[in-house]
């Protein structure tokens, strides 16, 4: 197929269904929680398939507007690839394509503009663990230094090197990035990357000096976090399912168009 046509959306998969609908509740979550920049951001999802396809926004749609059927199937260059009354914005996908390209298990990229976000990114010494929360990202976060916006495919290596293998980085003085198995792993670590930010930049407004855990004390919460610390004599395998049927059920009550 020429790289440039398009296809008129036949038959959708279970699969590519279900993903529309995880993706879509993506988006109104992060508008529900007040993480969005206008039309600006994206959240993407990798389709199953040899074709490197994608999900990922219409451009010029708030995120409150999001439906499963009106995000837009797009290749990896973000060039739609079936027939849509959207623009698409390709530059929008540039972060987003070179992580998907690079990391097989990147399954959905989330970038933010949050105001707390954009604060600790603008901070010299990043995150800093000063609450059980922001300890979950403790020698887990990568960085990348601002080249100016992202809309030159050369700074892709260096992004895609700076966030190795995290699952979270801070694009300094720009914003946040969470990947992802699912939409819903990707939201859930930045929902709790963005309150560990809020919780910063509150910690640090009043000037009052700041306390550190040791640093055995971080690595060891952020092991058990991630479920990493077979030791510990309790375990919470449920807690990332519970709290996404959780958020499902917010979605039910306010925001139920999600899934048309």
């Amino acid at each position: 197929m020429p790289p440039n046509t398009t296809l008129q959306a036949g038959h959708r998969t279970a699969e590519e269904l279900r993903l529309r609908r995880e993706l879509a509740a993506v988006y109104r979550l992060v508008a529900h929680f007040r993480m969005t920049d206008l039309i600006f951001t994206h959240i993407s999802v990798r389709l199953p398939g040899p074709e490197q396809h994608f999900l990922i926004n219409p451009y010029g749609l708030l995120f409150e507007e999001i439906t499963a059927s009106n995000l837009v199937k797009i290749d990896l260059s973000g060039r739609a690839v079936e027939e849509t009354p959207h623009p698409v914005n390709p530059a929008g996908f540039v972060i987003h394509s070179a992580i998907h390209a690079a990391r097989p298990d990147a399954h959905c990229v989330l970038h933010t503009h949050t105001r707390a976000g954009c604060a600790v990114a603008a901070q010299q010494d990043g995150l800093l663990p000063l609450n059980q929360i922001s300890m979950e990202f403790h020698g887990r976060l990568g960085y990348h230094d601002y080249e100016g916006v992202a809309l030159n495919l050369g700074e892709q290596q260096r992004l895609v090197a700076d966030l190795g293998a995290h699952d979270a980085m801070i694009l300094r003085n720009h914003g946040l990035l969470t990947v992802g198995q699912t939409p819903a792993q990707a939201f859930l670590r930045m929902y709790y990357l963005d309150k560990a930010c809020e919780i910063q930049t509150t910690a640090t407004a009043g000037g009052a000096k700041l306390t550190i855990p040791d640093a055995a004390v971080c690595e060891l919460t952020a092991r058990q976090l991630a479920g990493e610390e077979h030791g510990s004599d309790l375990q919470d395998e449920q807690a990332h399912d519970l709290a996404w049927a959780a958020l499902l059920r917010l979605l039910d009550r306010v925001a139920p168009d999600y899934t048309d």
